[in-house]
């Protein structure tokens, strides 16, 4: 058996085809890359039907190379927090709000929750601009047209493709209306929302699986009797395929945006654990809760600078860096986005001082790692405060795999905890297809984390995790 697995995220779409352990098949990936549409007043938009029509090509692409003849299971990692509009025949009404949004805003007479501390603890997240209590009234003053119903964007990307496409628990955490223990619509904050339970996605129970609608498994025979699993929050996969399954091991990951998170046996119905006031909490799926904290500042930092500041490539950049880390001159703030949750910095905080006329580019791209490094290590404490115990720290994710004087930086940020580095670069690909596949708790075994400072090429087959 052969898993599609599809990495629905911000900057690209990827599509690839992993063996029945969760094994990436040599060859068998296609990804497009996305425009994400991002100004000055702090607008992050995606088009939707072109990010469906993106997602098609890598099926096309992978169904043309023969990849997709053994697929059984379709397991889909996608990004936490968007949202969009639909009209009342399923289109959408306007762009894609991507996390990265930070225009929304309370109309007017909302005051947030009667209780802040009790919302934030029934639905792990806050009456914030990042979550849907806040965006869905936003989005009905600015639409224009009256709007039936929201959707998540793999919501409605899977509602195009499949015959059903209810909202797992996974990504239904991620809005910010979900009773984590309870696992359905928290009153209060569809209240907030001034959305009816009928105007979202229905809850998909746990073990949904779904399949192709009739003109798409004409189009793609081969995953005619494919089953589609619910789709996982791209944090809470990239937790499973780095490794970091239980409060004895946290993961840092660095893609497009950056983050540090723990993962916890939670089952649906259960008490939950304590959660400091500075940190969220979502689900990985019914069984499993992720808390943590997250940063609009990553790999796009990295690429912002690489592509403002002129910065040599490759090998040149990392031995400039390894030189002008022994003296760290400038200082920063790599709020360029603004703040997550519950931050409310806007979009254009980043500040830059200690600049002088022999402050190199390389000195300003340093000192804005650096922070970032020095922010994760701050909240890192907060979740360990929350469980406990001191935890090992696994990095991961793509400017991680780029950087190898960024995974030293955290590791001398994090010290003296042990860090490791997970080589895998697919993390989410990987993580969701475990879940997809029920095994989260044999993650822990995964294979693939090395030392920080292990200079070889990401690793795309990896150790087989044990049945």
């Amino acid at each position: 058996m052969d898993i599609l697995a599809l990495d629905l995220g911000t900057s690209s779409v990827r599509g690839l085809v992993l063996d029945g352990d969760a094994v990436p098949r040599p060859g068998a990936l296609a990804r497009r890359k996305l425009h994400l549409a991002a100004g000055d007043d702090g607008s992050g938009t995606l088009d939707g039907p072109r990010y469906l029509a993106c997602l098609v090509e890598c099926l096309d692409e992978l169904a043309a190379g023969g990849h997709l003849r053994d697929v059984e299971l379709v397991a889909t990692s996608a990004q936490w927090h968007s949202v969009l509009p639909l009209g009342a025949d399923g289109a959408p009404l306007g762009p894609v709000l991507t996390w990265l949004d930070t225009r929304p805003e309370a109309v007017a007479d909302l005051t947030g929750p009667a209780d802040p501390d009790a919302f934030h603890e029934r639905t792990g997240a806050w009456w914030h601009r990042c979550y849907w209590t806040m965006r869905l009234p936003w989005l009905r003053e600015h639409c224009g047209s009256p709007v039936a119903r929201f959707s998540g964007l793999v919501e409605y990307v899977l509602g195009v493709l499949l015959d059903e496409a209810p909202m797992s628990v996974s990504m239904a955490s991620g809005t910010g209306l979900l009773d984590l223990r309870r696992l359905e619509w928290d009153a209060e904050a569809c209240e907030l929302a001034g959305v009816r339970p009928e105007e979202l996605p229905a809850l998909a129970p746990q073990r949904w699986r779904g399949r192709l609608r009739v003109e798409y498994a004409q189009r793609w025979p081969q995953l005619a009797d494919a089953r589609w699993a619910a789709p996982v929050g791209d944090g809470a996969a990239s937790n499973v395929g780095s490794g970091c399954v239980d409060s004895s091991r946290a993961s840092v990951t660095v893609g497009t945006s950056a983050a540090v998170r723990l993962v916890q046996a939670v089952p649906a119905g259960a008490d939950l654990p304590h959660l400091s006031e500075q940190l969220w909490r979502y689900r990985v799926d019914h069984e499993y809760v992720v808390t943590g904290a997250a940063y609009s500042s990553g790999g796009n930092l990295f690429a912002w600078a690489s592509r403002e500041l002129r910065l040599p490539p490759g090998a040149e950049l990392e031995a400039a860096l390894a030189r002008a880390g022994t003296k760290l001159t400038v200082r920063a703030n790599p709020r360029l986005g603004g703040d997550r949750p519950p931050g409310v910095a806007p979009s254009g905080s980043g500040k830059l001082w200690g600049l002088s006329f022999g402050t190199t580019a390389v000195d300003i791209l340093a000192g804005l790692m650096t922070e970032l490094c020095r922010l994760v290590a701050d909240d890192l404490a907060l979740v360990e405060a929350d469980v406990g115990e001191r935890t090992e720290v696994v990095l991961g994710g793509g400017a991680m795999a780029a950087s190898t004087w960024w995974r030293r930086a955290f590791a001398d940020a994090l010290a003296p905890r042990t860090v490791c580095y997970q080589r895998n670069p697919e993390i989410g690909a990987t993580g969701a297809a475990l879940v997809a596949l029920g095994r989260v708790a044999e993650a822990a075994r995964v294979g693939g984390i090395v030392r920080t400072d292990d200079g070889g090429t990401p690793n795309t087959v990896g150790a087989r995790p044990p049945r």
